[in-house]
């Protein structure tokens, strides 16, 4: 009888359990970039990811479930975007706040993901668990100068409340770009930051902000990479200067002065 490796196979199954529930979780983002996730039925996300409904229910209890499975990748997509500008921050009160601003920023950009993300953290703590690890890293260094003397876990629900609410209501339309900084301000000062602290901070953030819209227009509007040339070797190179600058190579120079001229026919039938 062969040999069975069954930590292989539990493996195997855990792979295949993975990928089952990735197509579940990709064949939702599908359906709800086309309409409300509220409308999507489990019939058409099972038909969408070309499994059968009882595949369904070995992965996620309901829809809710999946809705928040969605949710969670979407904030870890929009996290792992921001990441980048978020290290080059060295103020932990600056990094927070710049990751509240591009957080509304989103939402303004996409209320129907502002919707579903806010609904699905508020109903699942596992929504933007990544989010909220670098939420609380940051707010505790930023408490140890705050004068509000908020201990880190009201703090981390102050800014996480606050921020998942104003995306609710930037969702349903309720508020629009004009709220984003005074929203930003409100968590500051909610957190024990002084007025002109918090005018310091709005004003990086703008800077900031400001920064990354240049740079994603320069690379909007930059023309597309060419291949590059390979060098022109010395010859090819001073022939192709003379050419630009009218002069005829060494060349053809020469073979005009050893080159006897044409005798016209007339000329010829005389000679």
């Amino acid at each position: 009888m062969a040999n069975v490796n069954l930590e292989r196979r539990a493996e195997i199954g855990r792979e295949k359990r993975a990928r089952t529930k990735a197509q579940l979780v990709t064949a939702a983002k599908a359906l709800f970039s086309r309409r409300s996730w509220e409308s999507v039925t489990i019939d058409e996300v099972v038909n969408e990811a070309g499994v059968a409904k009882g595949t369904f229910y070995g992965h996620f209890n309901d829809l809710d479930e999946l809705a928040a499975a969605v949710a969670d990748e979407l904030v870890q997509s929009f996290d792992d975007l921001i990441q980048p500008q978020r290290l080059s921050i060295a103020d932990p009160l600056v990094r927070m706040a710049f990751g509240c601003d591009a957080f509304l920023r989103k939402a303004l950009e996409d209320r129907s993901w502002a919707l579903l993300v806010a609904r699905m953290a508020r109903s699942y703590p596992t929504v933007g668990q990544v989010a909220r690890s670098r939420l609380s890293e940051d707010l505790r260094l930023g408490l140890e100068r705050s004068q509000a003397g908020l201990s880190l876990d009201l703090g981390l629900e102050v800014v996480f409340g606050v921020v998942v609410q104003i995306a609710a209501a930037i969702g349903e339309g309720r508020l629009g770009d004009r709220d984003r900084p005074e929203a930003v301000c409100c968590i500051l000062a909610a957190l024990g930051v002084g007025k002109r602290e918090i005018a310091s901070i709005a004003a990086q953030i703008a800077s900031i902000s400001r920064s990354v819209v240049r740079s994603g227009r320069k690379r909007a509007d930059a023309p597309p990479a060419t291949a590059r040339q390979k060098p022109l070797a010395p010859l090819e190179r001073a022939r192709a200067t003379r050419r630009s600058s009218g002069q005829s190579s060494p060349r053809s120079s020469a073979a005009r002065l050893v080159t006897p001229p044409r005798r016209s026919r007339s000329a010829a039938r005389r000679g």
